[in-house]
């Protein structure tokens, strides 16, 4: 019998070491609340899967990001005896799908837990006799985050509000919480914002703790706990295991066992942030602390240096009703405050929000509904603060300066749009300083000339509006490719970081595509060869291996997921699609890793892309069809394919040096890129 997306999801991947950051809480689709384990020592998300020792159990968590993490809220750790020091729970078993996750320790206690969305249940299991309770750190968080509290205590409820620190110690988010429990309690001081709550010792071995969260108020936080009154946790459990299948299965696809798992357990990934942070009725907290209302769920809770790249596209592809909201929410920040980081009232923890222009242009060029007039004056506010005080930030800032200029084009504001075009294009007297001369030492040095996780010859390539004067400042497009062939032959590429993510898809914008179908694939399946971590530059201790593995340590060192970016292009790479230009819809083909795949984008029938003559080692592609039509261009645009109907690929071994070589897409070539523009 097939399994369920959900059940080929192992959500230990990527949970082990500085190997992705991410831990196997039991989530429910982009919730704030992830109910989950935190283990000695404390890393990144509170879990490493090789410890045993445990501390307890927290309720939130943002996966796979940078600096310590964030989240790690409201510890309640189960113990024997009177002391919560004298209890140590060490791990004797453990297993966990997604909306679930259990674990026995060596004295005895067991413990289960399920999460919906604002709301979970713990399950704890303790030995028949003896003194035992709940220790609960309302002040635990990761990161040493906690900021203040206020707490009451009832017969068997515990509420109140806490506040921490966000991502990188920016900024601060306030969750308001209820909690109860299955037996009575008696209510023990602990210590500066601890309790013990002590259980009957007579009472049964099992005991349920319900929480609710909610960044609006503590009565909402109590009234989402009084509608799952009647609801038991085995219900629970399945109700979230089918709200997961349900979002999985909007991508289907068939192929090797082993990949499968793979593909759906990074897709998993893809689909825990942003969180829903509103309530029911569309109040929600906005991030200038203010109370709001909308009509539509609102998110919080960004990555969007990391994953605009990748998490987003996919988002705005394959789960539109989502993306919508998403867009809505994003461009919301500009109306009560955003910033690139955090603000002192953050609904959620949250990272940070650079580049958020360039996702709202891409969502309007492909069709969603976006306010753009309405939040003119802050877009070019923020843009009239961009940084170019490094090598890198003049990159970054001039991306967004190029997506200001196309975003007031579309205003019909032409003359001021002209200006941000002109400053989009003086990327090229920092790049002539920085990035044209690669004979000096430091090219391939990190860090070097103050540039952020990224070498020079890495950063070099991040102009994906402008591939064509790239181009022209490198010599041409021969001189573009040599100088790609000596990037990519001279193993100068990391995928541990965003900084060079788009580099492997630029042969096609050359007159020799197959290198990058070839590169993708090897990038997504095959051994490679890896230098340039966080921590040294090249020449120290080098990786070679897969990138891309279904086990703890499961991507390269010091790569963090970074909210679903980088199992965001896996997926994405797996489906023969990856973005050609974040604000331009046009999406690069590459040979899918899959015989057969199927996307529901939301348009009047599904969008099924089809192998001939697949092979998992095979790379390139000899010929495609669009709806039963030869398709002799390498690209589609976002419109294509969300339309649905059929793709199909025929596989080789050799590439195909014909095939989409003559209609070429590249970003900054005006006569490429009409066709490719929403109207």
């Amino acid at each position: 019998m097939a399994q369920s997306p959900a059940e080929q999801v192992n959500v230990f991947l990527g949970s082990s070491g500085d190997h992705g950051q991410l831990s196997p809480a039991a989530s429910y689709p982009f919730s704030m609340l992830s109910l989950g384990p935190q283990t000695y020592p404390n890393l990144h998300t509170g879990y490493e899967h090789l410890a045993r020792t445990f501390l307890g159990f927290t309720h939130t968590r943002f996966e796979g990001v940078g600096c310590q993490g964030a989240g790690g809220n409201l510890l309640v750790k189960p113990l024997l005896g009177t002391d919560p020091a004298q209890t140590t729970l060490l791990k004797k078993t453990e297993r966990a799908t997604p909306g679930y996750y259990g674990v026995t320790f060596e004295n005895g206690i067991g413990a289960e837990l399920t999460a919906a969305q604002r709301f979970g249940l713990h399950r704890y299991h303790f030995p028949a006799s003896g003194a035992r309770g709940l220790f609960m750190d309302i002040s635990y968080s990761f990161a040493n985050g906690f900021k203040h509290e206020e707490h009451a205590t009832t017969d068997n409820t515990l509420s109140g509000w806490l506040e921490a620190g966000t991502t990188c110690g920016a900024g601060t988010y306030r969750l308001y919480y209820y909690l109860e429990t299955s037996q009575p309690v008696q209510w023990e001081p602990a210590g500066a914002h601890k309790l013990v709550a002590r259980l009957p010792t007579t009472g049964a071995p099992d005991v349920e703790v319900r929480v609710a969260f909610s960044s609006v108020s503590l009565a909402d936080a109590q009234a989402t706990l009084k509608q799952q009154a009647a609801a038991d946790f085995a219900a629970v459990r399945q109700a979230s295991a089918q709200a997961w299948n349900a979002l999985l299965g909007r991508v289907q696809v068939q192929g090797a066992p082993d990949r499968e798992r793979l593909f759906y357990s990074l897709l998993y990934r893809t689909l825990q942030s942003p969180y829903v942070v509103s309530e029911p009725d569309g109040r929600y907290q906005a991030t200038n602390g203010s109370l709001q209302h909308s009509t539509r769920p609102v998110y919080n809770g960004w990555a969007i240096w990391d994953n605009y790249h990748t998490q987003l596209p996919l988002l705005s592809l394959a789960y539109p009703t989502e993306f919508q909201d998403i867009a809505t929410s994003l461009a919301n920040l500009y109306r009560f405050g955003k910033k690139d980081y955090a603000t002192q009232h953050e609904p959620s923890p949250t990272v940070r929000t650079e580049h958020a222009s360039v996702v709202l242009l891409d969502a309007a060029r492909k069709g969603y509904t976006v306010d753009l007039r309405g939040i003119r004056d802050s877009l070019v506010s923020q843009a009239r603060r961009l940084d170019y005080s490094h090598p890198d930030k003049a990159l970054e800032s001039s991306y967004d300066a190029w997506a200001l200029g196309e975003i007031l084009g579309r205003l019909k504001e032409s003359k001021e749009a002209a200006v941000w075009h002109t400053k989009a294009l003086d990327y090229k007297r920092y790049w002539q300083k920085d990035f044209q001369d690669m004979t000096k030492p430091d090219v391939d040095r990190l860090p070097a000339r103050g540039l952020y996780q990224g070498t020079i010859w890495q950063y070099r390539w991040n102009v994906p509006y402008d591939i064509r004067g790239l181009q022209e400042l490198m010599g041409g497009e021969a001189a573009f490719r040599q100088q790609l062939d000596a990037f990519f032959g001279g193993d100068y590429y990391n995928h541990a970081n965003e900084t060079d993510l788009q580099a492997p898809t630029l042969y096609n914008a050359t007159r020799q595509p197959w290198l990058s179908q070839a590169l993708v694939h090897h990038l997504a399946v095959d051994t490679v060869v890896q230098h340039y971590f966080n921590d040294n530059s090249r020449g120290i201790d080098p990786y070679v291996g897969r990138i891309y593995q279904n086990q703890p340590q499961a991507y390269l060192r010091t790569m963090d997921d970074d909210a679903g970016a980088m199992s965001a292009w896996f997926v994405l790479a797996g489906c023969g699609l990856l973005p050609a230009c974040v604000g331009e819809p046009v999406y690069y083909l590459n040979l899918p890793l899959f015989q057969q795949l199927t996307l529901q984008t939301g348009g009047r029938k599904p969008l099924t892309i089809k192998v001939e003559n697949y092979g998992p080692n095979r790379m390139y592609i000899q010929a495609a069809r669009l709806n039963g039509k030869p398709l002799n261009r390498n690209w589609l645009t976002h419109q294509e394919l969300a339309a649905g109907g059929t793709l199909e690929f025929v596989a080789a071994d050799v590439p195909n040096k014909a095939w989409g070589t003559q209609q070429l897409w590249v970003a900054g070539e005006p006569t490429s890129n009409a066709p490719a523009k929403a109207k």
